[in-house]
């Protein structure tokens, strides 16, 4: 059995952060984060949460697909920054659209996570356990920045971004993924906790850390690497690829896949300018402004790159 996605949704916060904001608290300006990231500004929650984010995208997604809440066999989230240990974030999710045949849970990769969710759900439809999936990228990553560390609290924004998999007699749908904790310090968010039975102060803070040479190095030497092996797999051309859908993380990182693709620009859509890093939710995110703005086409061949802490990463190739 196939899939394919066949409706999408996506949920920003109101309140937008641009580049000069920064100049009031960090030695920085608009001119200097463009260049190096080609972020112009993010959406920042102050009331949204990313269970809110998460149930607005997934509604929007069901409407995209002409789909009731009752029909969604399962519902996978797709987050690192939950609002609770648990009940998890799907579960919350499910509760309140009313999806109550879904089973739910959640998945942690970090960036690479909407990727892993969405190739999870693609299984579980392949092997015939399931019919219609929800799958949702979600993440509130602005709780966990460092407001001082230019290098890092520049990049990141929070939203949400859902699709709809459905089982198909027809598609193709192909994925490789990898992981690689022994390079997992170079980007990290170590949890500041009490031990309840000794009282002592566990070392680490809630801050998130980044060593950005190097996870610039890991994209670029990776996702080219990636997609080529998936194009392997799939037997397919890079001349039969329409779009590049890649985390949005940063457009030199972007370009640069590109150029070693040997691959047009074009190819490669980027939104970051808008919303900066929003991790789990940016592709999904990308794909939906897509597909509203009328730019996907049945039959257009799509690859998906994910990247991101852990060390994860992974590419899928579908039909839309």
């Amino acid at each position: 059995m196939k899939a394919k996605i066949v409706g999408t949704g996506s949920a920003v916060p109101k309140y937008c952060m641009k580049n000069n904001d920064f100049t009031k608290f960090i030695d920085t300006n608009d001119q200097w984060i463009v260049t190096r990231t080609g972020i112009r500004e993010r959406r920042i929650s102050r009331e949204e949460t990313t269970s809110t984010l998460a149930f607005e995208a997934a509604k929007k997604a069901l409407e995209s697909a002409k789909c009731k809440a009752e029909e969604i066999d399962l519902i996978l989230v797709a987050t690192c920054s939950p609002d609770d240990f648990f009940p998890s974030t799907a579960c919350q999710v499910q509760a309140e659209l009313g999806a109550k045949n879904a089973v739910a849970f959640d998945l942690s990769a970090a960036c690479a996570g909407f990727l892993f969710a969405l190739n999870t759900a693609y299984a579980y439809i392949n092997s015939g356990v399931y019919r219609k999936a929800l799958i949702i990228g979600a993440d509130n990553m602005t709780r966990f920045l460092n407001w001082n560390d230019r290098g890092s609290c520049v990049l990141f924004g929070d939203g949400a971004g859902a699709v709809v998999l459905e089982a198909s007699e027809t598609g193709i749908f192909h994925f490789v993924q990898h992981a690689d904790g022994g390079q997992g310090r170079v980007l990290k968010c170590f949890v500041k906790y009490e031990d309840s039975i000794l009282k002592k102060q566990k070392e680490g803070n809630s801050y998130l850390e980044m060593e950005g040479q190097e996870v610039f190095k890991f994209a670029v030497k990776t996702v080219p690497i990636c997609i080529e092996e998936l194009l392997k797999k799939a037997g397919m051309q890079k001349e039969e690829i329409k779009y590049y859908l890649l985390h949005q993380a940063n457009s030199r990182i972007l370009l640069s896949v590109a150029k070693k693709l040997k691959e047009k620009e074009e190819k490669f859509p980027m939104n970051m300018e808008k919303y900066g890093n929003t991790s789990a939710a940016s592709i999904p995110i990308l794909l939906d402004e897509m597909n509203q703005e009328g730019k996907l086409r049945k039959g257009d061949i799509l690859v998906l790159a994910g990247f991101g802490a852990g060390l994860t990463w992974g590419s899928t190739l579908l039909e839309w």
